[in-house]
């Protein structure tokens, strides 16, 4: 299993960019969460199977319909990260 974080800047807060996020991790079978950062961007942090992670990854780009994203910035975990199921915060 691997993790990535990824940093996602534009217009990703109060867009239900976090919710529409969760769904999507759920459907590729992903854990993990999605949290607001103060300065507006969201953070997304993901584990699972790599090809669920590439298409993750990829779907960010788009985000939610009342989204508009600007940046996409992923790097993988090395230090251990521990979900069950995939939550907003």
């Amino acid at each position: 299993m691997k993790c990535i974080r990824c940093i996602v800047s534009g217009r990703v807060q109060g867009v239900w960019f976090r919710e529409t996020t969760r769904r999507k991790a759920v459907e590729l079978g992903l854990s993990g969460q999605a949290l607001n950062l103060p300065d507006g961007r969201v953070q997304v942090t993901a584990c699972g199977e790599e090809q669920a992670l590439a298409a993750l990854q990829e779907w960010l780009w788009k985000g939610s319909p009342l989204s508009r994203v600007d940046d996409v910035r992923c790097e993988e975990l090395t230090e251990g990260f521990s979900s069950s199921g995939f939550h907003t915060g």
